[in-house]
């Protein structure tokens, strides 16, 4: 009876905190509650089947309170999912150790985080998730971004996310977009561009992080040129036409296999 008591009272605690971290992974779990791995994937799958939470990749987010919020990144973590972790490893190598750098929000760049996880850099970023994925290991200095949360993907847009990125620099900047098509990148509205554009303007290398499921289309807001970015890391499953034209832009274009 004791034993079950404390299975309980050690998932209410988890409950507790993933409603105010929102998306938490799994070894992040197992740290904070000094349980195993194993045992925090038998405590999710019980809150899963409440409906609380829904796990994704080596992670978990609680839903009951913004299920639509939640939902929506997961969704946009499994589309092209395979791809996505192939541009993250290629973009990570672009990254030198001590390296400070901007990553941006999205499921993409969400990758990349974890591609770069434990190395001993300085990252920039709006992204919630990418904070909280992050911010667990020593050797990696998080600097995050405040602002009006966008629900879709977690990440600080708006003035006050603005201004802070006001006086900071980087060395690189990675990002994504909605998508890409007649030289130029898009994303999904006004201010998601505007605070890109702000880490644009403080970062001296920008690196585009998209999948072959972006090209072609077309979202609401022109982001930039693609003659303004300098490295654009993309997958197999781009055309030969397509590419071409990415490489007569200007850009230095990497193909993740």
């Amino acid at each position: 009876m004791a034993a079950h008591s404390n299975i309980e009272t050690r998932r209410a605690k988890e409950i507790d905190l993933l409603s105010h971290k929102g998306f938490m992974t799994l070894v992040e779990l197992g740290r904070a509650f000094r349980v195993s791995e194993s045992t925090v994937r038998r405590d999710l799958e019980v809150l899963e089947q409440q409906g609380i939470v829904t796990r994704t990749h080596g992670g978990v987010v609680y839903v009951k309170s913004s299920p639509t919020h939640s939902l929506a990144f997961i969704d946009r973590q499994t589309t092209a999912a395979a791809e996505k972790k192939a541009i993250a490893r290629a973009v990570a190598k672009l990254i030198p150790d001590g390296q400070t750098v901007i990553i941006n929000g999205g499921t993409t760049c969400y990758q990349v985080a974890n591609a770069v996880r434990g190395r001993h850099l300085n990252v920039i970023t709006n992204s919630v998730p990418i904070g909280s994925l992050l911010s667990s290991d020593l050797a990696t200095e998080v600097t995050l971004i405040g602002g009006y949360v966008y629900p879709r993907t977690g990440v600080a847009l708006g003035a006050m996310a603005e201004s802070q990125l006001e006086g900071l620099h980087a060395t690189q900047m990675i990002f994504s977009c909605a998508g890409v098509t007649d030289g130029a990148a898009f994303n999904a509205n006004q201010m998601m561009v505007d605070v890109e554009r702000k880490m644009m303007g403080i970062a001296e290398e920008k690196i585009l992080a998209v999948d072959h499921t972006k090209f072609g289309m077309r979202s609401v807001v022109k982001l930039c040129d693609l003659g303004e970015v300098d490295v654009i890391v993309t997958d197999s499953g781009v055309n030969a036409e397509t590419l071409e034209r990415l490489k007569d832009s200007g850009p230095k274009v990497i193909v993740a296999e």
